[in-house]
């Protein structure tokens, strides 16, 4: 039996998008319980989270005195 060669072509093509979406991509991986980085960790970006209180209560809670301060030197005239 002989398959055309435009399902054949669109199979080898599906392959080849998927063999080079497997290489490319890096992925975690679990051996032996360990939950173990991509490939690429070396090379990524690393995130920064400045220094702060990690509450955001307590950014509230200042950003709101802030606003009253400022309504109080409007209101009073400063």
């Amino acid at each position: 039996m002989k398959l055309s060669g435009r399902p054949t072509g669109i199979l080898l093509a599906v392959t080849a998008v998927i063999a080079i979406n497997v290489c490319l991509t890096g992925c975690q991986t679990t051996v032996g319980g360990q939950t173990l980085p991509s490939p690429d960790y070396l090379i990524d970006d690393v995130q920064y989270f400045p220094a702060g209180p990690e509450n955001q209560l307590t950014n509230t809670i200042e950003a709101q005195k802030q606003y009253r301060d400022q309504q109080t030197e409007i209101r009073d005239g400063f």
